[in-house]
């Protein structure tokens, strides 16, 4: 139960096209996106490739604090996952971890369906720990959904979104 008291969704829907779906300790085929140096330079602020190892321990932590959810896009029938999303009140991070999904969209469309579960579960407030500055396309996209700088990082800035009264 990584949200206390809150049972995590098994799905869910973003768009007709586009799902959340909870992981289910299968992963192995996210590791590929994790070996773009650009990628995790976004992520981590750092270009060195995950390992699987460094993958499974990235993973477990974020499941043990939020709902940690595949990005998924049906293409033909198929669902494909093309990056990961984990929720929780204090943090948001996303990742378009297949190339051809990015700039068009669909982070957007994720977080814009995040902030929907926000409002389900009557939080007042949604954070992102931090958003580096380099990281433009992360920053237009939380802004462009109403997120505001809360605070300056190390690297960037956190942000925070009032969705309650």
């Amino acid at each position: 139960m990584p949200i206390p008291d809150i049972s995590q969704p098994e799905m869910l829907p973003v768009a007709d096209n586009v799902r959340l779906r909870r992981i289910d300790g299968e992963f192995a085929f996210a590791l590929a996106w994790y070996q773009d140096t650009e990628l995790v330079w976004m992520v981590d602020g750092n270009r060195i490739p995950y390992s699987m190892e460094r993958l499974r321990r990235m993973y477990t932590w974020l499941d043990a604090h939020g709902e940690l959810y595949f990005i998924e896009v049906q293409e033909k029938g198929v669902w494909k996952p093309v990056g990961d999303v984990t929720f929780w009140q204090e943090d948001m991070p996303i990742v378009i971890g297949d190339a051809a999904y990015r700039g068009k969209g669909l982070g957007k469309s994720v977080i814009a369906a995040l902030i929907n579960r926000g409002r389900e579960l009557g939080y007042q407030t949604l954070s992102v720990e931090e958003i580096y500055h380099w990281n433009s396309a992360s920053r237009a996209c939380f802004e462009s959904l109403g997120f505001r700088q809360n605070r300056k990082t190390a690297k960037g800035c956190s942000y925070q979104l009032q969705i309650g009264s």
